[in-house]
């Protein structure tokens, strides 16, 4: 995959350098997963294609009403109709999909004899599409199929269009879904889960409110890093996760300034990407973990989550591990190449903050509504969280609860 030319120039690859001290790995069998992939301004059309081909007969269009009243749906539902084809338009979800709109989604697909769905918005949006799936072709609870390939038989044929820069929903395995009895959210991953194709139109983006630019972007950027030190990672993942960071750090806040310069769109939807492709083949780490329970418990923008937390995750894991935090701060000209690991990770968890205070993030989650007494809890429940199994630092309850602490 090539992004803009521009992109080719400006941003990294891993040198022989890095590739040595961070990339390389014992000889190992490595598997890449990623959807058929089209990007570029005006692609939107391609998705209707793509239905097509995948056998649409009666395809579900899963959006939510922002995207209605932005203009998107209808456009998507045009494109469909010059296909021949009808959609049914289902938009009853909320963010941070929950588990009985996931069922209610899936009785309407059920009712009106649906065969693909093609799913238009953002994260939310994309994994409701994906819990509608599962339930399609496995039946029973969304909640069921928390943990790993749980959902045993493959779902239908899903093509996705991100209205966000930063989720990575559209090309990754993962499927987070909002367990409204317990207040927590729950992780299902799966291969199968990784979407036919992803249609990948920056035009989309340019309707996104600020508070949601800024909320993606910092999750697009804390895809890249978790990746790139994530315990799974390895030298097809490291490429993607180093240039979706560069990427967003520079050209995020230009996004907020200038929300219709579509250069920086440009850049901040192929960040996105990069990040979505290098994450969902590492796997995470803590800072996801922790933030889904923050999310479950008080359905809150997990972007802005990430933003608030991603600075002490970094500093609490560089303890164990410095070089790669020394790798991406010296990719992003933050820390001199010469200076010691350990100054040069403190660094970029500084650089980090300041991007996240630039864009609006509040300085700590009780300004986002967690109470100490909460800390216990979250930090029991995100250990359970299958993004602590690649952490690169692990951590018991005490660590985890003071980590919360630290970032109150």
């Amino acid at each position: 995959m090539r992004g803009p030319t521009s992109a080719d120039t400006r941003y990294p690859t891993l040198t022989a350098e890095t590739d040595r001290a961070h990339a390389a790995v014992a000889p190992r069998l490595l598997k890449f997963h990623a959807p058929e992939i089209v990007f570029g301004v005006d692609s939107m059309a391609e998705a209707a294609h793509a239905a097509l081909r995948l056998g649409a007969l009666r395809p579900m269009l899963v959006t939510d009403p922002g995207l209605i009243a932005a203009g998107w749906v209808d456009e998507m539902v045009a494109h469909m109709r010059e296909q021949g084809v009808r959609a049914v338009v289902w938009n009853d979800l909320t963010p941070n999909p929950k588990d009985h709109e996931i069922a209610a989604g899936y009785q309407r697909y059920a009712e009106q004899g649906c065969d693909v769905l093609v799913a238009v918005g953002g994260g939310s949006v994309i994994d409701a599409a994906k819990g509608i799936a599962i339930l399609a072709a496995n039946g029973g609870d969304i909640l069921d199929y928390e943990g790993v390939d749980k959902a045993q038989v493959p779902i239908p044929p899903l093509v996705v269009v991100p209205s966000t820069s930063g989720t990575g929903a559209d090309v990754s395995q993962f499927c987070i879904v909002t367990d409204t009895t317990r207040n927590t959210k729950i992780t299902i991953l799966g291969r199968a889960l990784v979407p036919d194709t992803t249609v990948i139109d920056p035009r989309l983006l340019t309707t996104m409110p600020d508070w949601l630019n800024a909320a993606t972007g910092l999750d697009a950027l804390t895809h890249g890093i978790e990746a790139f030190v994530s315990l799974g990672h390895n030298q097809l993942t490291d490429h993607h996760a180093l240039r979706a960071v560069q990427m967003v750090t520079d050209n995020l806040v230009c996004t907020m300034e200038r929300p219709a310069e579509m250069s920086a769109r440009v850049l901040m939807a192929q960040a996105a990407l990069e990040a979505g492709l290098a994450f969902t083949n590492a796997i995470l780490g803590a800072a996801h973990a922790m933030s889904h329970q923050v999310g479950g418990l008080l359905d809150l923008p997990h972007g802005v989550i990430n933003g608030v937390l991603l600075p002490h995750v970094v500093r609490f894991n560089a303890e164990a591990d410095l070089q790669p935090y020394a790798v991406i701060a010296t990719c992003l000209g933050v820390a001199d190449p010469r200076s010691p690991a350990a100054e040069a990770a403190l660094a970029l968890a500084d650089r980090i903050d300041r991007l996240a205070r630039d864009v609006g993030v509040p300085r700590g989650l009780a300004a986002l509504g967690v109470r100490h007494e909460d800390l216990p809890r979250l930090a029991r429940s995100a250990l359970q969280d299958a993004c602590m199994s690649t952490n690169p630092r692990p951590a018991d309850e005490e660590q985890m609860r003071a980590l919360f602490q630290a970032a109150m």
